[in-house]
């Protein structure tokens, strides 16, 4: 990628209210295994095989 060019946006983004997130990739049998990801400080997870990102949104305080 040139360095001019603009970031890629991520395929999807979900805005979740919770710091643990699930991801299967949504598509049932063509999806992929189901994995836990952990939002950051960054505010935002990218699942490494669909690339979806989990953006949150407030504190991820409903978590408990």
């Amino acid at each position: 990628m040139p360095p001019d060019s603009p970031p890629l946006e991520p395929p999807e983004t979900l805005v979740v209210h919770v710091r643990r997130v699930s991801c299967d990739g949504g598509e049932g049998a063509l999806g992929h295994p189901r994995i836990w990801l952990e939002i950051d400080g960054r505010g935002f997870v990218d699942c490494p095989y669909c690339d979806r990102r989990f953006l949150l949104e407030g504190d991820g305080g409903s978590d408990h």
